[in-house]
């Protein structure tokens, strides 16, 4: 399975306070995911695989079937956006991984996901 340029992913996360509680070790984040389809050729999203490491370097694995309940095509030009959340122990961490596509000619093709900083306000300069 080949990685494909055309797919492009871009991550906004946020600290949830009102969810959180530090003093229980409980750090909740949102991410909002927005895939664009920058190819001529329609894309499945099929899979997810998420590596998430906390502030302490311990690592999770989450993988699974579509994003949000869904398994969306995206179109020529379109983009498809959710927005999910997890958990850490820590008011510090990191996540990335790749989404598993499927071209309309019936290739599959993973999409990286870059990347991107989960933290606390203020916490990182």
């Amino acid at each position: 399975m080949k990685e494909i340029e055309n797919i492009k992913v871009s991550v906004e996360s946020k600290y949830l306070p009102e969810q959180s509680s530090p003093e229980s070790n409980r750090f909740v984040f949102s991410y909002h995911i927005t895939i664009s389809n920058c190819g001529n050729e329609s894309a499945q999203l099929l899979r997810r695989h998420w590596i998430i490491t906390d502030g302490d370097q311990n690592v999770e694995e989450v993988q699974g079937d579509g994003v949000v309940g869904q398994q969306p095509m995206i179109l020529p030009g379109e983009n498809f956006e959710y927005s999910s959340g997890t958990i850490m122990k820590t008011s510090v961490g990191s996540m990335h991984g790749y989404y598993e596509m499927i071209g309309a000619a019936g290739n599959t093709f993973k999409t990286p996901i870059p990347p991107f900083t989960l933290a606390l306000p203020n916490q990182l300069h």
